[in-house]
């Protein structure tokens, strides 16, 4: 960690070398930044005796993220629901989702990977460069100059963008979905969603620097803000301007995710950021020289981004000239699908600020333990969800989507893609996991970008192959394999450029946790018709896949399960003993 550079839930500050102090309530430490609050934006409880590690500061925050996560996958959903039950899978819901290609490109680029992986160490050594620089020039803050030379320019940069997609919309549209019938609503969509261009930009940037700052909260809301922004614009306007309100809603929505963490930026970088060129000629070409932010490591990471984003074009591209509804079937399931993914992901979000400053202070042992154990944990989670989705197709989509112009028969074809693309949720969840790493130091790399570009080939390949054959399951299944092929490939690369991981001590739990979830998934897939009633079906599958889960990993011994067991018997003995005292 760059020095005081967190704000450590329940007061708690951390240190470069993982220690903590603690800081009493109000108190402002300006060394590297910290303030005396909790890193919500309230003030600091009152410390406890005693030392708070590493740990338990990544696992509050984990579980900050966790719930604000989950809180935006469930308003998510309840947006899929609406947009089904307003517009099924038809005309409309196609034309919406060939336009809500823009946002979801956006999305990926500016907020969740090239954008993160090129500011969060960049602020993070920004911060570093700050703690070692007390008392200077408060207007030569390295954090500020950072902000000051690169928010202005990308501002300008993604508005003209913004700009040149509402004009190019009818290009745009007959590019992603040559055999769409009647473009024209598309049209009208794309130049709605094109505005998320700047503002998916800016809430990526704020961000990152929130992140490297140690301030989870306001990140981890942008998706409940911006499924609020849809929610709230299509129920209110889908009578006067049908499919046309959710695009609208998606632009709000964007609007939303800046709002929601811009008083949370200002108070950490300071308003009133002076500009670099103001600053003299000598330090501002050492400041520049100390940051990451240049060509030659931004282009390999939008590289990788806009190849692993592909994916959903090749697939929209495909599917477009299949019957009415595929691109529908084909976007429900994989939504539905992928939200075990990003749950699994929310551990190596929370601790990429750490395996950054980790890279950049030289300790590559500390980076590579926590690398092993980020990657197998992941494993363990989205592995569970796989097997759920995959055992439990029908009763899921049935429960989510199955009403108003949405069919039994639009449930049975989402299912049937859902249990493919399941087959490819642990390869996207080890690429999320994977590329981080990579750019934790501050040399470019482009080996990320490669094997993301040689899965983007077998995904195109195989999809082209496979959609005359098999339709909106070829591509499923192109999916899986191209994703596959690109977290095999960063997994063998990692260990000889980057960080020094056993692959053994990856591989092999990894591989048992996938044994585990092949046993659970057959365990749903037999119990599940049991049941007649989807709703009680799944939520029954929701509590035996995870017990046949968990079963077959301690079989197995695909873990470290014996010292958990007894960290939760002490903590329930120490409780029992507080709870006779207070009696």
């Amino acid at each position: 960690m760059a020095g005081d550079t967190g704000r450590a839930f329940g007061g708690t500050a951390l240190r470069s070398d993982g220690s903590d102090r603690h800081t009493p309530a109000g108190a402002v430490r300006r060394e590297g930044g910290v303030t005396g609050d909790d890193g919500t934006g309230g003030p600091v409880p009152s410390p406890g005796n005693g030392a708070a590690p590493l740990g338990r500061f990544l696992v509050k925050a984990a579980a900050v993220t966790a719930g604000l996560t989950a809180a935006g996958a469930v308003l998510g959903l309840a947006r899929d629901q609406m947009i089904a039950h307003l517009f099924g899978a038809a005309h409309d819901s196609d034309s919406f989702l060939i336009a809500w290609t823009v946002p979801e490109m956006a999305s990926t680029l500016l907020i969740e990977d090239a954008m993160a992986l090129l500011m969060v160490p960049a602020f993070s050594q920004a911060l570093a460069r700050r703690a070692s620089a007390r008392g200077e020039d408060p207007g030569q803050d390295p954090v500020r100059l950072l902000v000051g030379a690169t928010l202005p320019r990308l501002v300008l940069f993604l508005a003209a963008v913004a700009c040149l997609l509402v004009l190019a919309a009818p290009w745009v549209v007959s590019l992603l979905a040559p055999g769409l019938p009647d473009p024209g609503l598309a049209v009208q969509c794309t130049r709605m969603t094109a505005l998320t261009v700047l503002t998916f930009g800016v809430a990526g940037y704020l961000s990152a620097a929130l992140r490297a700052h140690r301030r989870f909260l306001p990140p981890a809301a942008i998706y409940v803000s911006y499924n609020v922004g849809i929610i709230s614009v299509m129920a209110a306007l889908h009578t006067v301007w049908g499919v046309r309100a959710a695009a609208a809603g998606v632009a709000a929505g964007g609007l939303l995710m800046v709002l929601v963490q811009l008083p949370s930026f200002l108070c950490d970088v300071r308003a009133g950021t002076p500009r670099a060129g103001g600053v003299p000629r000598g330090r501002r070409a050492r400041f520049r020289g100390a940051t990451p932010v240049a060509f030659g490591l931004i282009v390999p990471v939008l590289c990788f981004a806009v190849f692993r984003q592909s994916q959903v074009l090749v697939e929209r591209f495909l599917a477009a000239s299949l019957p009415q509804g595929a691109i529908s079937h084909l976007n429900y399931a994989q939504k539905v699908a992928q939200m075990p993914m990003v749950l699994s992901l929310m551990v190596c979000t929370v601790t990429f600020p750490a395996v950054a400053q980790a890279m950049a202070d030289g300790k590559l042992d500390r980076a590579r333990r926590r690398v092993e154990r980020d990657l197998v944990l992941a494993s363990f989670a989205v592995l569970t969800g796989s097997a759920l989705v995959i055992g439990y197709a029908p009763q899921i989509i049935a429960v989510l989507f199955e009403r108003g112009a949405f069919t039994h028969r639009d449930t049975l074809a989402t299912a049937s893609v859902m249990r493919v693309y399941g087959l490819g949720l642990l390869g996207h969840c080890l690429v999320g996991a994977l590329s981080r790493p990579f750019f934790s130091t501050a040399r470019p790399t482009w080996f990320p970008a490669l094997a993301m570009g040689a899965g983007l080939v077998v995904n195109i390949v195989a999809g082209a192959v496979a959609v005359r054959w098999w339709g909106t399951y070829g591509i499923a299944a192109a999916n899986a394999a191209g994703v596959s092929t690109t977290a095999a490939l960063l997994l063998t690369g990692l260990g000889s450029r980057i960080v020094p991981v056993e692959l053994r001590k990856i591989i092999a739990p990894v591989c048992r946790l996938a044994v585990a979830a092949a046993a659970a998934c057959a365990a749903g897939w037999a119990a599940a018709p049991l049941v007649p009633r989807p709703l009680l079906s799944a939520a029954l599958g929701c509590l035996l896949v995870p017990a046949v889960f968990v079963a077959t990993v301690a079989a197995l011994r695909a873990l470290e399960i014996v010292a958990p067991p007894r960290r939760v018997a002490r903590l329930v003995s120490e409780l029992t003993v507080r709870f006779r005292h207070a009696r």
